[in-house]
């Protein structure tokens, strides 16, 4: 039996209905089983998966699949629809399929499903952190601005709207009626 690593059981983990899932296909393949058998194991244990451990996708949703992981490319040709298995989901696999390898791979799988959650925390703590920083940021930007704006106001030269001092004389030619 070959050696798991835990970035193969990610690889294979997608998004679907805002879950992380991961297909029928990739878990028989995982759990070294037809599909045919892992579903059959399914049905066969249907009040061990409810909707919130299994579903089934939509015609669309297949395609949006296939189009998207060339892995999955063997299913276009498929008339099932596959079944897609949250993290509990995929443990609950481990315990009807009741193999050795069965065991192993469903304590990878939820290892592997932890793993990212604490990854996408992780991220999700950032991007807070960050957009604090650009609000911070972005604050001093607009001081900083209006500051600038202040001292340019102060260098320009005052318009001189003075007359001069002293006697001026006319050279244009033309007279002023005095009154």
């Amino acid at each position: 039996m070959t050696t798991l690593l835990p970035e193969t059981v990610a690889r294979r983990i997608l998004m679907i209905r805002e879950r992380r899932v991961m297909l029928d296909v990739d878990l028989a393949d995982l759990y070294g089983v037809e599909t045919r058998a892992l579903n059959q194991a399914v049905k066969r244990n249907q009040d061990r998966f409810p909707e919130d451990f299994m579903f089934r996708l939509t015609a669309a949703e297949k395609q949006e699949v296939i189009t998207k992981c060339d892995h999955l490319a063997r299913l276009k040709y498929s008339p099932n629809l596959p079944y897609a298995f949250t993290e509990h989901g995929a443990l609950m696999l481990g315990n009807v399929l009741k193999s050795s390898r069965a065991v192993e791979v469903s304590l990878l799988v939820v290892r592997t499903f932890v793993e990212l959650r604490e990854m996408l925390a992780g991220h999700k703590e950032l991007a807070a952190k960050l957009e604090q920083l650009e609000r911070k940021v972005g604050s001093h930007d607009q001081t900083l601005a209006g500051l600038i704006d202040a001292i340019r106001g102060l260098m320009k030269q005052p318009e001189l709207n003075r007359r001069g001092i002293g006697f001026t004389a006319d050279l244009s030619g033309k007279k002023e009626n005095s009154k």
